[in-house]
């Protein structure tokens, strides 16, 4: 089969297509036929060192497809079944192995980009709207990179629950794909400062919560935009990982809360990855959950995709498809 390999750290040429054996599952394991990846930035950090990895390595834990073969002792699974996954060995591959607790049956007329598509980012915003700081009508709400994969189902889902919603954008363009998304401001951070928008925005009070990925760039300002006793939810460091810091501040800035989620700890059971990927996987199928997917590339293309979403030219949810 062909998959994408890394041989050592560094930029996007690192990522090369090779030829490996298909893997054959082992107990609890199913092996999929992978038809649509997604790509993470998690990825990013495991390809550029922020996160420690052992090398070579083929990256990648999300992808939708069919399962080829059942291991010893999986029940619940047959072979054709559509199937998706956030946590597959290596899908950046035409086959990987999934464990079988982490596999998800797709709902019919879901194509297989759609479900790759809203897997990890649509688990992650279903979390931190319904989990991490529970969002009812009424409250008020900062999302930056309104118009990222996470971003947009965050946003519509924030909507779908009664919350205003305020994104950070860098473009005209990603402003509207905001507003389109249920965003009632949408913020260029490129012509103006965030902070002072969303204090104007909201009449001095701050919001509720603030769901940064962000990082390092907007850490500072994100604090100053809570209320007292306002939540920050830091999901994720695109900018870079945010230094030491005082927790002082947080008393001197309103007894505010901040909290470094992961989407693992939010599906550790089998009854609470069904329930979030269940949400997710269904409203996408009934169309109540809009997608973007125009950013799809082959395989062989992981290193420009790569770049692509690290320069952030990309709307949406990124794909690889084999």
């Amino acid at each position: 089969m062909q998959a994408i390999r890394i041989h050592e750290k560094g930029g996007p040429e690192v990522l090369q297509l090779a030829e490996l054996p298909i893997p054959q599952p082992g107990p609890g394991q199913v092996l999929i036929r992978v038809e649509a990846i997604g790509i993470n930035f998690i990825e990013i950090y495991f390809r550029t060192g922020v996160y420690k990895a052992s090398f070579p390595l083929t990256p990648g834990s999300e992808a939708a497809g069919t399962v080829e073969e059942l291991g010893p002792g999986v029940t619940g699974f047959a072979a054709g079944e559509a199937v998706a996954s956030t946590s597959v060995l290596g899908s950046y591959a035409e086959y990987a192995l999934v464990p079988a607790a982490q596999l998800v049956k797709v709902p019919a007329g879901l194509s297989p980009e759609k479900a790759a598509a809203v897997m990890l980012q649509g688990m992650t915003a279903h979390y931190l709207a319904y989990s991490t700081f529970p969002l009812k009508a009424g409250d008020t709400a900062l999302v930056h990179a309104g118009a990222g994969g996470v971003g947009l189902l965050l946003t519509q889902m924030a909507k779908r629950l009664g919350a205003r919603v305020i994104c950070t954008v860098s473009t005209k363009a990603k402003a509207e794909l905001a507003r389109e998304a249920g965003a009632a401001h949408a913020i260029l951070y490129t012509e103006q400062d965030f902070e002072a928008e969303v204090k104007r925005l909201t009449g001095g009070k701050g919001v509720d919560v603030v769901y940064d990925s962000v990082g390092k760039t907007t850490f500072d300002k994100s604090l100053n935009c809570l209320r007292p006793r306002g939540l920050l939810a830091l999901f994720g460091a695109s900018s870079g990982p945010v230094p030491p810091f005082d927790l002082a501040q947080l008393n001197s800035k309103g007894s505010l809360f901040i909290t470094r989620p992961s989407l693992w700890h939010y599906i550790s059971t089998r009854a609470e990855l069904e329930w979030r990927a269940g949400d997710v996987l269904g409203w996408a199928a009934k169309g109540d959950l809009k997608l973007r997917t125009e950013f799809v590339y082959p395989l062989a293309q992981a290193a420009q995709a790569h770049a692509d979403l690290e320069g952030r030219r990309s709307t949406g949810k990124v794909l690889l498809v084999p």
